[in-house]
């Protein structure tokens, strides 16, 4: 089993910075793939994802956030953080973080509200 438990949600205006950070615990051995997905507040079946990284660091990130979003994975290779730039109303929404091993793991999500 692994746990995934996220922090650096908050509320900001619109063109603010927040940086989320998702550390894995449990059986962390040989995590692969781990990211972030967004849903829409009241709606968190529903995620899409926003990111994602590999143990050897490729990156994946959807076109809506790109040169605003980055990600980037810790040296223990089991913490993830990704730091968000230039914000947007749009972005608003609960970021879930995700790992992939064998399964796919979930943390309970951090609210980001981008508002003025």
């Amino acid at each position: 089993q692994v746990q995934l438990v996220e922090s650096g949600g908050g509320l900001v205006h619109p063109g603010g910075s927040l940086r989320l950070s998702c550390t894995a615990s449990g059986s962390i051995s040989g995590i692969l793939p781990m990211g972030w997905y967004r849903a829409a507040p009241g709606n968190s079946r529903e995620r899409a994802l926003v990111a994602v990284i590999t143990s050897t660091g490729f990156t994946n990130i959807v076109p809506s956030v790109v040169g605003r979003f980055s990600i980037s994975r810790g040296n223990d290779n089991n913490t993830v953080h990704m730091q968000m730039n230039n914000l947007e109303v749009g972005d608003t929404g609960i970021y879930f973080c995700w790992a992939l091993k064998g399964a796919e793991y979930w943390g309970q999500g951090t609210r980001v509200t981008v508002s003025s």
